[in-house]
């Protein structure tokens, strides 16, 4: 979900739109500790296709903590650019990954608040929640050690987020129980234990509510709940250093941290 997703306005005049697919290259930098946790660096940008190409930039950084084999959690400051408008998101989370059959079943649990300058008003700061589930699978080539030598890395995600109100003004806008769903399909290509890219495909949509309008008659002709659905193709490239990168049981997770 593009933190600066406000800044682009709804073209819908129906319950259903899509907009134009959105590329999003990212290069990321990960510390690996001896202790397994981990320090990740990321720059990326958001490029709309409509109209020529459209830029926002995000970078972010993350920090990860394991405290067993399959529970780990930490934080994340991320940092969203668009023109003179900035969106700075703090976010902690909760992780926990098992065996599932021959595959890997993660679920992502976090909390993030959002602050935004520039084009916003006051209001527009906001609490969010988020729930990841995704299946993914390790698959070595020619024999080599998955953890080491040349891989492929399938995985398909799903993501949920939801904008937390404690308590409900009555001047509040209307909202739908989900604002944002994204479904995520990739195929991580791991050269050896310090380099990988994963190509991805995902479709994102929000749910959203617009002020209804009506003709003459008093008939509803735009507006009410709008879904707004966004393509976008990614490229994830990774570049792993430091003195955990070949420690026994560290676990690399995904490049979608």
């Amino acid at each position: 979900m593009p933190l600066l997703g406000p800044l682009m306005p709804a073209r819908a005049q129906t319950s259903r739109d899509t907009n134009p697919l959105t590329l999003v290259p990212t290069a990321q930098a990960e510390l690996a500790l001896k202790n397994g946790d981990y320090l990740l660096l990321q720059v990326g940008s958001y490029l709309a296709t409509s109209n020529g190409f459209t830029s926002s930039g995000l970078e972010s950084v993350a920090y990860e903590h394991f405290w067993a084999p399959a529970w780990s959690g930490g934080g994340r400051l991320q940092v969203g650019q668009s023109g003179s408008s900035a969106a700075f998101v703090p976010e902690v989370l909760l992780r926990h990954r098992s065996a599932l059959g021959p595959l890997t079943f993660g679920q992502r649990l976090s909390v993030e608040r959002r602050f935004y300058i520039g084009n916003f008003s006051p209001s527009s700061n906001q609490n969010w929640v988020r729930l990841r589930l995704d299946l993914e699978k390790i698959i070595s080539l020619g024999g080599a050690d998955p953890a080491t030598g040349l891989a492929l890395r399938p995985r398909l995600s799903f993501e949920a987020a939801t904008h937390l109100r404690l308590q409900k003004e009555a001047t509040d806008p209307s909202e739908r129980f989900i604002q944002y769903t994204s479904l995520r399909a990739e195929v991580g290509v791991r050269t050896g234990p310090s380099f990988d890219l994963t190509p991805w495909l995902a479709y994102g949509a929000d749910y959203l509510v617009t002020l209804p309008q009506y003709d003459s008659t008093g008939k509803q002709t735009a507006g009410g709940n709008l879904n707004m659905r966004t393509p976008l193709l990614g490229l994830d490239v990774r570049y792993t250093f430091g003195a955990g990168c070949d420690a026994a049981g560290r676990q690399q997770l995904p490049t979608q941290h």
